[in-house]
């Protein structure tokens, strides 16, 4: 085997080891270091190598600095008791721990654009597909990332502080940094539950 072809031997197994390998892990376990701004930097310009009909770019990625996540978490917490009458007084501390969590925070937006051929649920799926690349591509420099939603992701109050407009929506908060221990594997779907042939 040629020097050349070794390479890409190595090269393709490295790639396949990384996608057999990469798994979400707990933002609440994570722990420092997370990525540094050059690497995140690096990671988002990965991310956005993705499918993109039309070239819209219909998304946006809004990063939360360590010295916003108390500003992040105050947010929250206005906004659930903006939404939800009577929540006043209550224990929001688990918001406070949603806010704080992992050394690195980024805000995903889905933000279509108005009026072009190509459908909006197809501008939709190109930002899930950079979601998808951003814990790809943090798991490739050696972190470990965590794709969450729930309410903080549907709160049109939350996604007007990030800049969403009409038609625009979070996609999802991702949260990077080191692993505290080996992830888990979970339960995978079998391949014959999940792909049939087309029957004619």
């Amino acid at each position: 085997m040629t020097g050349h072809m070794a390479r890409m031997f190595n090269d393709r197994s490295s790639l396949l080891a990384h996608l057999a390998t990469r798994r979400s892990g707990k933002a609440r376990d994570m722990i420092a270091p997370g990525p540094d701004a050059a690497t995140l930097r690096e990671i988002v310009a990965l991310a956005l190598r993705t499918p993109d009909h039309g070239k819209l770019a219909p998304w946006r990625i809004v990063t939360i600095a360590d010295d916003q996540r108390e500003a992040f978490a105050n947010l929250l917490k206005t906004a659930w008791v903006a939404e939800n009458p009577g929540a006043a007084g209550m224990d929001l501390s688990a918001l406070d721990q949603f806010a704080h969590q992992a050394p690195t925070l980024l805000v995903l937006l889905s933000t279509p654009v108005a009026g072009s051929k190509i459908p909006v649920w197809e501008q939709q799926m190109s930002a899930g597909a950079v979601g998808m690349n951003l814990l790809h591509a943090a798991h490739a420099h050696g972190f470990v990332g965590s794709w969450l939603t729930g309410w903080a992701a549907f709160s049109p109050n939350v996604a007007k502080a990030f800049g969403a407009g009409e038609g625009d929506a979070i996609v999802g908060y991702f949260f990077f940094g080191t692993a505290a221990r080996d992830l888990d594997e979970r339960p995978r779907p079998e391949y014959d539950d999940v792909v049939r042939r087309w029957e004619i």
